[in-house]
């Protein structure tokens, strides 16, 4: 277990000073605690000390929770700073909106400390994982996101929560249509240039913090989602394809090029004694990928297991 004592920072965001206190009991101990009582403050704190982790009560007076989330993830500052949900509702469509707006878990009331702290453990441990494969050098050079053994590490994390807490995890396989055309007709710097758009545009169309993105090789690219089921992966799939057809990516001739996307699918609710492992996780995405190399290109493709 890493050492989590007074290095990670949490911003703690409650009208309510009981929970607030509650929560202070919890976890000080083990982290800085940045403390707000209300959304518009949150957002000053998170933009002035970009916490490690934010906990965030969903009904507060003149700014609600979800209405702050909206505004962390518009600021280049703190749009990658993981939010928990912390809420006494518990229907599925608040639920839901949350996770669509961003959050990465909910912790609902009232408070159980077990939970509490395994949750938020969880979460800081992944942003640890972050920080060690920025300082390790698991960074693609080229694109400035994770490469291949970065992502397996990261993997081997989220699959053994998901086996734990029997929750969803999908994982997007994604290949750029035509890139040795695509190279051969307008240079290696060009395709590099298209590399580094695909990149950015599939980082950017993630919303939530726990989402990875890797460069796997060459042209090949691949997402992983935890926490997220079919449906969602599909919705994330349709976004990323539609944000790359639309980018024109110019040349040093002036000439305007673009590229399409082709994307395998597939998800799972790992089971420890399954023959689904990871390997089988990815085989499966990256067979409904070339699926959908076979059906035209340009679409994505959901596994068929």
């Amino acid at each position: 277990m890493i050492e989590t004592k007074k290095e990670f920072t949490i911003l703690i965001t409650d009208d309510e000073k009981t929970n607030l206190d509650i929560l202070g009991s919890i976890l000080s101990p083990m982290y800085n605690l940045l403390i707000a009582r209300n959304g518009l403050r949150a957002l000053e704190l998170a933009e002035e000390h970009k916490p490690d982790l934010i906990l965030l009560d969903v009904l507060m007076p003149e700014m609600t929770g979800f209405e702050v989330i909206e505004k962390l993830k518009e600021s280049e500052t703190t749009k990658k700073i993981p939010v928990i949900f912390i809420t006494g509702l518990t229907s599925a469509d608040d639920e839901e909106k949350g996770f669509i707006l961003g959050a990465v878990d909910y912790i609902t009331k009232p408070f159980k400390k077990a939970i509490v702290k395994a949750r938020v453990n969880t979460h800081i441990r992944i942003v640890d994982q972050i920080r060690t494969i920025e300082l390790i050098g698991l960074i693609d050079p080229l694109t400035k996101i994770s490469n291949r053994r970065g992502f397996e590490n990261r993997l081997n994390v989220e699959w053994n929560r998901a086996v734990r807490d029997k929750t969803p995890i999908s994982i997007l396989v994604m290949d750029i249509d035509n890139f040795k055309t695509y190279n051969d007709t307008h240079g290696h710097q060009q395709g590099d240039a298209a590399l580094k758009m695909f990149a950015d545009i599939s980082t950017k169309t993630l919303k939530r913090a726990v989402d990875f993105v890797a460069r796997w090789g060459g042209e090949e690219f691949i997402i992983l989602l935890p926490g997220t089921e079919i449906e969602g992966a599909a919705e994330i799939a349709e976004r990323i394809r539609k944000n790359i057809e639309v980018v024109i990516i110019p040349t040093e001739k002036g000439e305007d090029t673009s590229v399409t996307v082709s994307i395998g699918i597939h998800s799972t609710v790992p089971e420890a004694c399954s023959i689904v492992n990871i390997d089988e996780f990815i085989k499966r995405a990256d067979k409904a990928l070339y699926k959908a190399k076979e059906l035209g290109r340009n679409r994505f493709v959901i596994s068929e297991v």
